[in-house]
């Protein structure tokens, strides 16, 4: 799972701009575009992005957890 993916592809499908992204999250273009290079990202930001999107990224690590236990 690459989480910085699942995030892009999550703005792009609300048709959301990077622009008003990186104004809600606040945080300048050039950071938004980084954290769709993240293969991880801190917990605290994800709450917030969560938040934001109104979508429950979490639910991807549930998942990929109980398929390994």
């Amino acid at each position: 799972m690459h989480i910085g993916q699942l995030i892009k592809q999550q703005v792009e499908k609300q048709g959301v701009t990077v622009s008003w992204f990186a104004r809600q999250l606040p945080c300048s273009r050039t950071n938004i575009y980084k954290i769709f290079d993240r293969a991880t990202i801190d917990t605290s930001v994800l709450m917030r992005i969560s938040i934001i999107l109104k979508y429950d990224f979490f639910k991807h690590y549930s998942e990929d957890i109980k398929d390994k236990m």
